[in-house]
């Protein structure tokens, strides 16, 4: 069984999007799991975009790595940000720690009021993750 941890600054939004698209991917022998420095609770306007691609977020939730960190020992650490890049812990074991940064949404759509400009930038990054996930990031698991 392969684990998977996606870490974020917050948890609210790009790893928790990321989360959603690997665990839609169906993977029979791989866990997924997703985190942050710290917990900033679930983004509506992720969650609203995960939801149009028909993805399960009744799983997700927000959680700090602390949550769970000595109960996993985790093969792939996806840093999708460059604070938890830049803040990433020690694990134990040997994850393999792969950084990726996304844009941020929240910073992406600061002062925006019109629902479908907010939305138009949590697809946009939302597809971008995707993309990454489905086209890269896949290429380095040993999957069978």
């Amino acid at each position: 069984m392969i684990s998977i941890l996606v870490l974020c600054t917050g948890n609210s939004c790009r790893s928790q999007m990321a989360e959603a698209i690997l665990r839609g991917m169906d993977f029979s022998d791989v866990s997924i799991y997703s985190a942050g420095i710290e917990k900033h609770g679930l983004n509506p306007w992720a969650m609203k975009v995960i939801e149009e691609i028909d993805l399960d977020i009744n799983v997700l939730s927000s959680k700090t790595l602390d949550e769970f960190k000595s109960e996993i020992e985790f093969d792939y650490v996806l840093t999708v940000c460059k604070n938890a890049h830049e803040s990433c812990p020690v694990f134990q074991g040997s994850a393999e720690i792969i950084h990726h940064s996304f844009e941020d949404p929240p910073f992406l759509a600061r002062g925006i009021k019109d629902e479908e400009k907010i939305l138009a930038i949590y697809r946009e990054v939302r597809n971008t993750i995707s993309e990454y996930l489905h086209h890269d990031f896949i290429k380095r698991l040993p999957l069978k």
